[in-house]
């Protein structure tokens, strides 16, 4: 069955009885969602519900099934994919679990659960396993937590480390790299082979930190066994492990030819690196946690002229809340008693406050300014903003988990590393070998294949950009932003709050100064967004409060002051009040409408006598912005909820290419998806309703001033809502992508050599953990390099 035919928008997939405009073949919910059909069509596209888009199995349904709860947990020590696969494998073995969806790049879990059979504490508890530590995804205990064990892991193996350093540079490497004069030399030597307490100390202090230290990357090396997809945690166990294990069989023969040196560098290194990209990754932490700011706990729940305060849950259709001044209204209704204005921005985009009265329907998580409304539950119960939050969940659960260059070779280059080092032992012992020397090869063969460098090549390379990013006050959730962008060839921008300020200012008025001054008087008195912008802009010089008698509407205010009648707002107001609206004015008011602008009427004693322009005001810089990225080959596409009119400043502008007005935040994800077919596309947004469409897009670029909802949905955030910087990230990702490729191409020709010398004998262990640690510095050093500055 089709959305129309469940009575659903074919783009979106909201409910008609949100709107009904009739297509050449199908229904739509609002014109926007017609006029995005219209140009681009569904080819491509196996349905025109973006949720079917995103869901390709059951756990990612729209609703948890009848009787299931739906928890979000924040679990600790999530880093690759390998970590998803294994904690939804674990969530889902119990009873009372329908699905689990996880998230490494928020690590966040999503479980559908049976109250009745396990509750959400009880699914924490199943969670916390093999050093995953699961908590309320709120309250984020655990991700702090983790994060400072992480530090003291550090450290602990830096100083443990330096321990047993030590007696390396004193006494193993001056006798390994003859540094010493023969008769000292002999006397070191002498004295190593029969130190056992040195050996056990040795011992003692790699212990702790391959045990200690380490623990993360043998429970990753673990996991990855136990999921049956080898990563780069195992390769990087290997080599540390087969170090230690060697080493102490060596000291236990009485042998000076010791590693304990490469277990540490490997463990404390691949730590620090895993602490740093922890510190990059608890920027994206707060993603789809703290929508508390739009989302409503409670409600006032009406009931035969009693009040009471109730959780948002136990709403049914039919009931009856009352919302007040500045409350957001906790779902989706329809109005039943009482007159407001009401501020959709947050959900549905458009810039102007609407006037709500009775039969008139209101969305959930959308603000009411002024007045008072008893509002009718809905169908279902449900916000829209719930819906938004839900969508969002679905689009970065369908997109996340972009596994790193090196995981992805990891599939291939571990086992064959593995592969090598026991064909190379197991070669050399058939050709008349001694077994040490087998089992030296085969180590040197796993030591020198050590994936540091190639591990280090691109999150420092990444590093790079990031640290040039903050510098430029731009912030990167997402360690592959960079690599993705560099494939960008459209950018779609939101209008407002994006390429506009997002607030009602004075554009121009005509009326007399006594009106302006009256209207400003009565406006301070109202807390509709309009009165704050034409009480700030003509405020008189009154030398006592001039207004004696106020009263508000759902469409302006009207008063005495200084002794004068005196109305502000819509014309209808003044038809109400019988007041004169010559038709010139009426005619200017329309016009201004039709530009996209609010028209204001003011007058006094009977008579209208100017009207006030207020408009979102574009943001300064806007046009140099577009015009780049025109001229860089990108195609611009300005996707806003307002309406055509409003968007009229932009349609014409020569670098913006298409323009989609009055589409609704489902209908944004679906045209984002849709524009996305056959290119690669980023979203730039501010509000909670873009959030879906950035989660969607390709590339999610949020405004810093934007709510937390966009901002956890972005992969991007220009922190000083300088569009400028769209261009800066151009330049940041194409001298990260040629940073990378340095890292990598060294890594690559390192291990070309390093692994034929360390499979033909002449290479010892010794040398091949020197090589490595070169190789990872090499690395270290080109990506410390400024990626701008440097004229990259």
């Amino acid at each position: 069955m089709t959305a129309t035919e469940q009575g659903e928008c074919a783009l979106c997939g909201l409910p008609l009885s949100r709107g009904r405009v009739e297509g050449e073949d199908a229904v739509y919910c609002c014109t926007g969602c017609r006029d995005v059909h219209d140009a681009l069509g569904d080819a491509a596209v196996d349905s025109g519900d973006v949720r079917e888009a995103v869901a390709d199995d059951s756990t990612l349904d729209e609703e948890p099934p009848e009787g299931y709860e739906r928890s979000y947990l924040h679990v600790s020590g999530m880093h690759c994919t390998t970590c998803e696969a294994f904690l939804e494998s674990v969530a889902g073995k119990g009873e009372g679990i329908h699905g689990a969806q996880a998230s490494y790049v928020t690590e966040t879990v999503r479980v559908d659960h049976d109250p009745a059979v396990v509750d959400e504490d009880g699914v924490q508890d199943r969670l916390t396993t093999a050093g995953y530590v699961a908590d309320d995804r709120e309250e984020g205990t655990a991700g702090s937590h983790a994060e400072e064990t992480l530090l003291w892991r550090i450290a602990a193996g830096v100083m443990l480390g330096m321990a047993v350093m030590l007696p390396y540079f004193v006494y193993i490497y001056p006798v390994h790299f003859g540094l010493y004069p023969p008769w000292l030399a002999e006397m070191a030597e002498a004295q190593l082979q029969g130190a056992t307490y040195f050996y056990a100390v040795l011992f003692l202090l790699t212990s702790l930190v391959l045990f200690g230290v380490g623990k993360p990357i043998l429970r990753g090396a673990l996991v990855s066994l136990r999921a049956k997809a080898p990563n780069m945690d195992l390769l990087v166990a290997l080599a540390a492990l087969s170090a230690y294990a060697y080493s102490t069989l060596a000291a236990a023969l009485g042998r000076i030819d010791i590693y304990y040196d490469v277990t540490v560098a490997i463990v404390v290194v691949v730590t620090a690196g895993n602490y740093y990209e922890s510190s990059i990754k608890k920027r994206a932490m707060g993603m789809l946690s703290e929508l508390g700011d739009e989302q409503v706990s409670s409600a006032t729940l009406l009931d035969d002229g009693e009040t009471a305060t109730v959780d948002v849950s136990r709403l049914t259709e039919g009931d009856r809340v009352l919302v007040r001044t500045g409350d957001r209204i906790p779902v989706d209704g329809v109005v039943t008693d009482g007159e407001g204005t009401v501020d959709e921005a947050v959900v549905t985009g458009e810039s102007l406050p609407v006037s709500k009265a009775p039969g008139d329907e209101v969305v959930g998580g959308s603000v009411l300014s002024d007045g008072s409304l008893t509002v009718e539950v809905g169908e279902g119960a449900t916000s829209s903003i719930d819906r938004v939050t839900n969508l969002l969940w679905n689009l970065q659960s369908a997109n996340s988990g972009v596994q790193k260059l090196a995981d992805r070779l990891a599939v291939i280059f571990v086992p064959a590393v593995v592969l090598l080092a026991a064909v190379a032992g197991v070669g050399y012992l058939a050709a008349g070998a001694d077994p040490t020397r087998a089992v030296l090869i085969s180590l040197t063969v796993l030591l020198v294949s050590c994936p540091c460098a190639l591990g280090l090549a691109t999150p420092l390379a990444v590093a790079s950009g990031i640290r040039d990013a903050i510098e430029r006050n731009i912030v990167v959730f997402d360690e592959t932003v960079f690599e993705r962008f560099r494939g960008v060839d459209t950018v779609v921008f939101d209008k407002t709050g994006t390429l506009t300020t997002g607030e009602l200012e004075l554009k121009r008025s005509d009326a007399p100064e006594g009106a302006l001054a009256a209207a400003a008087a009565l406006e301070r008195r109202s807390s509709h967004p309009v009165a704050a912008a034409i009480a700030d802009a003509f405020a008189g010089d009154w030398a006592d409060d001039p207004v004696t008698s106020f009263e508000s509407h759902t469409n302006g205010v009207a008063g005495t002051v200084d002794g004068a009648d005196a109305v502000v707002g819509h014309p209808d107001l003044f038809e109400e009040y019988g007041w004169t609206v010559a038709d010139d004015l009426r005619d200017r008011a329309a016009a201004v409408r039709s530009n996209g602008d609010l028209p204001i009427l003011v007058g006094r004693d009977g008579e209208a006598e100017g009207v006030i322009v207020l408009g979102d005001q574009p943001r300064p810089g806007w046009e140099e912005t577009v015009t780049g990225l025109a001229d860089r080959g990108v195609d611009v596409v300005l996707l806003t909820g307002d309406e055509s009119e409003a968007a009229a400043t932009f349609r014409d502008h020569p670098a913006i290419d298409r323009v989609f007005a009055g589409v609704p935040p489902e209908g944004k994800a679906e045209t984002v998806r849709r524009l996305g077919t056959d290119r690669t596309l980023a979203m730039v947004g501010d509000g909670t309703n873009d959030g879906p469409a950035l989660a969607s897009a390709d590339l999610g670029i949020a405004l810093g001033s934007g709510t937390a909802i966009a901002v956890d949905a972005a992969d991007v955030a220009i922190v000083d809502d300088d569009l400028g910087s769209l261009e800066t990230v151009f330049d940041l990702s194409t001298a990260t992508g040629r940073r990378v490729k340095q890292n990598i191409g060294w890594a690559f020709c390192y291990n070309a050599i390093a692994i034929p010398l360390a499979l033909s004998g002449t290479l010892n262990p010794l040398f091949a953990a020197v090589a490595m640690a070169s190789s990872s510095l090499l690395v270290v050093a080109n990506s410390s390099r400024p990626l701008l500055e440097a004229g990259e």
